[in-house]
């Protein structure tokens, strides 16, 4: 398994506002637009981008989920006490 990861992902605070994203990104809809027109922090700036991070540098349940994607894969809705993400694993 890989030491570091890079991964986008997009947060926002209402549970109905995650499914809703969610949604669209399993109709086709392009993630980095999404997360520009929903994500709550400063990387919606980048689609989402993280940059690369490794084990330890996030909170738990957004690091066991992006450790468990494979390279394109995108995460159900990751709750965690910042609000709801959904993450997607570029390398």
């Amino acid at each position: 398994m890989a030491d570091k990861i890079r991964c986008a992902h997009i947060l926002v605070e209402k549970l109905s506002t995650a499914q809703e994203v969610l949604n669209k990104l399993n109709s086709g809809e392009s993630f980095a637009k999404l997360a520009e027109q929903y994500s709550l922090d400063g990387t919606r700036k980048r689609g989402g981008d993280l940059g690369f991070f490794g084990r330890g540098m996030m909170v738990k349940p957004f690091e066991n989920a992006a450790f468990a994607l494979e390279k394109g894969q995108i995460s159900g809705i990751v709750k965690t006490e910042f609000g709801y993400h959904i993450i997607k694993r570029i390398e």
